[in-house]
C-alpha cells in the first residue's frame, strides 16, 4: 500500500508546511510497486529520528585531502556536533544544490560542526557513482570528506531515502534534524524554507530545533538487487 513515505525512483517531491509530500502515485505506479518486498531494493528502512543516537561507520574517503583515509562519525564530528548528508554525483537534486551544499559546509566549520558527504548509491548499475567516479567529482573541488558506502549498511543504519538527505548531529552525536536543505534542491530561486539553516540557527543558540524532521526531496537511493 502506498504512504506519503513511500520512495520513488529519481522523484521529486514538493512539499509544504513541515514538509508532508503532496504528489498522489498513478495507478499504475500502485500496481508496479505491490509486488516488492523489503528484501529487495525498495525495502523497509527504519532508520533514526531526531533524539535518536546516530550509527557509527568506518567508511573510506574519496576525498582524503579532508580527513583520513578512511573516517568515522567520531572522526566527523566536530566540537559543536556535525551534518552528515547522504548525496551522490548523478542525482539533479545534487547538483543543483552543490553551491548550498557548500556554503553549509562552510557555516558548519566556522560554527564548529564537521561535515561528511556518504554516497551509497549501487556503483555496479549506477556507474557515475562508482569509487573511481566519485575521487574524480573530489578532486574538481569539495570541501568536505567523501564517504563509499559501498556496502549500504550504513544507508540501512541511518534510514536514508533520498539524494540529499540531511542529518545534524549535536556534539554528543544525537539527531536534532533530519530532512532537507531547503523546498527547492533543483533550483535556489524557487526556494521558500530553509528548514537546515533554521535548525542550525537553533542548535547554535542552545534551542530545540522548532522543525526536527521534514520529508528530503531528491533522487531515490539506488539500492543493490
Amino acid at each position: 500500500m502506498w504512504t506519503p513515505s513511500t520512495v520513488w525512483p529519481d522523484a521529486g517531491w514538493r512539499s509544504a508546511g513541515r514538509g508532508r509530500a503532496h504528489r498522489s502515485p498513478t495507478r499504475r505506479q500502485r500496481v508496479e510497486l505491490l509486488p516488492i518486498t523489503p528484501t529487495e531494493h525498495m525495502q523497509e528502512l527504519r532508520g533514526i529520528e531526531p533524539g535518536d543516537a546516530a550509527p557509527d561507520f568506518q567508511l573510506p574517503n574519496a576525498n582524503p585531502v579532508v580527513g583520513s583515509e578512511t573516517m568515522s562519525l567520531s572522526d566527523v564530528i566536530g566540537p559543536n556536533g556535525a551534518i552528515i548528508v547522504f548525496t551522490c554525483n548523478h542525482c539533479p537534486y545534487v547538483v543543483g544544490s552543490e553551491p548550498r551544499i557548500e556554503a553549509v559546509a562552510a557555516r558548519a566549520r566556522i560554527e564548529g560542526l564537521g561535515f561528511a558527504g556518504i554516497n551509497s548509491n549501487d556503483p555496479v548499475n549506477y556507474e557515475s557513482d562508482s569509487w573511481v567516479k566519485m575521487v574524480n567529482r573530489a578532486g574538481r573541488g569539495m570541501s568536505y570528506s567523501y564517504l563509499h558506502d559501498d556496502s549500504q549498511d550504513t544507508a540501512r543504519a541511518y534510514g536514508a531515502e533520498r539524494t540529499p538527505e540531511f542529518y545534524l548531529l549535536d556534539s554528543s552525536g544525537a539527531v536534532t534534524y533530519r530532512g532537507r536543505l531547503d523546498d527547492s534542491p533543483r533550483d535556489p530561486s524557487h526556494s521558500s524554507t530553509s528548514d537546515l539553516a533554521d535548525a542550525m540557527d537553533d542548535m547554535a543558540a542552545g534551542r530545540n530545533v522548532a522543525i526536527p524532521r521534514t520529508d528530503s526531496i531528491g533522487c531515490s537511493v539506488k539500492w543493490k538487487i
